[in-house]
């Protein structure tokens, strides 16, 4: 049973983050949206700055993480 999980940290009105959501929906992924500026003690967690942010936690271990929208980058964090 697989214990990974992607959790993508976006804002409502963001245009790249509405762009991330897509390409994830089109690929069938299956993840967690926070919105970092209503819980901020999650985004200092996983040390958020910017959205959108796509982290890929293994065992609550963060194994690769996206910032933007990098088309190239988030094939290769949803594939593993």
């Amino acid at each position: 049973m697989s214990t990974k999980r992607i959790i993508k940290f976006e804002k409502d009105d963001c245009s790249p983050c509405n762009m991330v959501s897509e390409y994830l929906d089109r690929k069938g992924v299956v993840y967690e949206t926070i919105n970092p500026f209503n819980q901020p003690e999650l985004a200092m967690q996983f040390r958020v700055r910017s959205v959108p942010t796509v982290i890929l936690l293994e065992q609550e271990q963060e194994l690769s993480r996206v910032i933007g929208f990098k088309p190239e980058e988030l094939s290769v964090l949803v594939a593993v």
